[in-house]
């Protein structure tokens, strides 16, 4: 009977190991039918590596995501930061005589009144405002109204002269415009040195060219005129607390150089300067004003802009004599506020706008000319 009851009991135990082993075997045979059909199903909710600027493809790495897109590293004002011109480093200026007239051109851009104004230690031929209020930087900031672009593009013709001018020209330009005084000798130490500068600052743009970033961004018209009762608004609340009330500017204790320039009233830029061509000074104020910002983190709309660019440019300035200018009246910006001009458009319309009309009828003359 025991020996009986042990051979069942072995019976048992076979059947019982046959039973786990089928089991098992059953269970690696799903997992593997699981593994091959339903993972790649899943496998495609990620999407494939996506190429990110500034990241090398062998630091990629796979990220879920609902659809396949490619990633853009973000466009201020529509353009790609890498991309835009860079000042050279001052490591770059050589040593001796000539990193000299380099440095001297530049504290005279950075410091002009200081060698130049009406207390100025060389010469007293402007009125008191720096070539960098107007030239963000010494000439080196992106969309600041920077030079990289002076050096490689002159002698060019200039529609404004009817002449090819030179950088001896078109920096005399500034001083009698922009700073309302005499024009710099050109023989002179300071001219050299401003040219020096100019050449250096601009080494690394080939003869011709014009890198992205040069001067200003130019801001799309409005479709109406730009307003100056709002723009006198966006002069109180952003800048009179550094050009003041009237737009007197602030001297510094000195009383020889300003810390913020004036804009407006007899110390100011005439009326001849490009920026009282209001969408000059809307591009300019858009990505540099309040003072510290830049096209990286603009705090004025367009719309601001170009209404305090009214507003500025409504008030009372020197006059220069632009009897000279212009000789092919065609060729006059949309926006430039003295007649006559070759089209029917007021003077206001083209002081103030709205520009859209006009620059469509200039299209279309230019098309029907073609």
């Amino acid at each position: 009977m025991k020996n009986n009851l042990n051979d069942i009991e072995r019976s048992i135990l076979q059947l019982s190991r046959s039973i786990v082993f089928i089991s098992i075997f059953f269970i690696l045979i799903i997992s593997i039918f699981f593994s091959i059909i339903v993972v790649p199903k899943k496998a495609q909710n990620f999407a494939k590596p996506n190429l990110v600027k500034g990241i090398n493809s062998n630091e990629l790495s796979l990220q879920p995501t609902k659809t396949t897109q490619t990633i853009v590293a973000p466009k201020p004002n529509s353009e790609i930061t890498a991309i835009l011109w860079e000042a050279p480093s001052e490591n770059t200026i050589p040593k001796g005589k000539e990193g000299e007239e380099i440095l001297y051109g530049k504290d005279l851009i950075a410091n002009t009144a200081q060698y130049l104004g009406p207390k100025g230690s060389v010469a007293a031929i402007s009125n008191g405002m720096n070539c960098q209020n107007c030239h963000n930087d010494a000439g080196r900031k992106p969309w600041g109204n920077n030079y990289s672009a002076v050096y490689s593009t002159y002698p060019k013709f200039r529609a404004r002269s009817g002449t090819k001018e030179t950088i001896v020209k078109r920096v005399n330009d500034c001083f009698e415009r922009s700073l309302n005084g005499k024009p710099l000798d050109s023989t002179s130490k300071e001219m050299k040195a401003i040219k020096a500068y100019l050449k250096w600052l601009g080494s690394d743009v080939k003869s011709g060219e014009k890198p992205a970033g040069v001067g200003l961004q130019k801001l799309a018209y409005l479709d109406r005129e730009a307003d100056i009762g709002k723009g006198a608004a966006v002069y109180s609340a952003k800048c009179v607390s550094c050009h003041g009330k009237n737009g007197e500017g602030l001297l510094s204790p000195d009383k020889i150089v300003y810390t913020y320039p004036p804009l407006w009233g007899k110390n100011s830029y005439n009326d001849g300067a490009g920026l009282y061509r209001i969408g000059n000074f809307a591009s300019f104020v858009k990505n540099n004003m309040p003072f510290g910002v830049s096209y990286l983190n603009p705090q004025l709309s367009d719309e601001e802009s170009w209404d305090v660019a009214a507003y500025v440019n409504s008030q009372p300035r020197p006059h220069k004599n632009q009897n000279k200018d212009w000789k092919d009246i065609s060729q006059k910006p949309i926006d430039f506020p003295f007649g006559p001009y070759a089209d029917k458009f007021s003077e206001k319309q083209h002081k103030y706008g709205p520009f859209k009309p006009i620059d469509e009828a200039q299209k279309l003359k230019s098309k029907s000319k073609s």
